[in-house]
């Protein structure tokens, strides 16, 4: 049915972003990464060409993302068995998605990188450097935090599912410990990377939701600082 008057317009167009927001997992996550692009954005005091560019690939991203949903509608209502070049048509729009995440990502890295890299080694100098038994601490410390919320939660099993991603615990406390133990701003990036395909992984095995993988990862994170400030400050 045709759109009466402009308000119903914009209704129905909320509505569209509102189904994607709820019924895609990957729009959730683009929904978070743009509201803590914004928030470095104002922290970081960008110029306005700066802030427009960046706005700019946060909405190429999230438009890219509602045309693909879109696409996987009408093709499932078109073909309800699979087919060969149904796929390809939600490949293909997949792609578009991924080719702006890409051109987000490349945004980010020439507008924040060296801002960020300025923040992250003037905070490395506030915690010192630590030996290797801190760091096994702090991943058993975890790994029991871990195991005591899952025993609490009564969801999953101890080593699979639940809440948190233990597995994502672990490797964000590697992370961080290695960051702080090193002072280097590349093996930091390199560590955290390391930690983020072990999130997307445990994302895409479904084994965990997006809320247990965050958990997971902030429990890991927060555990080792803690550590590491309190007993080498």
């Amino acid at each position: 049915m045709k759109n009466r008057n402009l308000i119903d317009s914009f209704n129905n167009a909320i509505n569209g972003i509102i189904y994607t927001i709820k019924a895609e997992r990957n729009m959730k996550i683009h929904i978070a990464a743009a509201f803590a692009i914004l928030v470095l954005s104002l922290l970081f005091k960008l110029s306005y060409m700066e802030f427009l560019i960046v706005c700019l690939a946060i909405a190429l991203v999230i438009v890219c993302e509602l045309i693909n949903t879109a696409v996987e509608v009408i093709v499932d209502i078109i073909v309800d068995v699979y087919h060969p070049k149904a796929k390809i048509v939600k490949d293909v729009a997949a792609g578009a998605v991924l080719v702006s995440a890409f051109a987000s990502m490349l945004v980010g890295y020439f507008v924040f990188f060296d801002r960020l890299c300025l923040v992250f080694e003037a905070g490395l100098k506030i915690v010192k450097q630590s030996p290797m038994n801190i760091t096994v601490i702090a991943l058993v410390i975890t790994a029991i935090f871990t195991l005591v919320i899952k025993a609490a939660i009564k969801k999953g099993t101890p080593f699979q599912g639940g809440m948190p991603s233990g597995h994502t615990a672990l490797a964000f406390c590697a992370a961080t410990a290695i960051t702080l133990w090193t002072e280097n701003t590349k093996i930091a990036v390199l560590g955290f990377s390391i930690a983020l395909l072990v999130l997307q992984s445990r994302l895409e095995g479904k084994i965990h939701s997006f809320l247990e993988t965050v958990i997971g990862a902030a429990l890991g994170f927060l555990i080792t600082l803690l550590l590491f400030q309190v007993f080498y400050l």
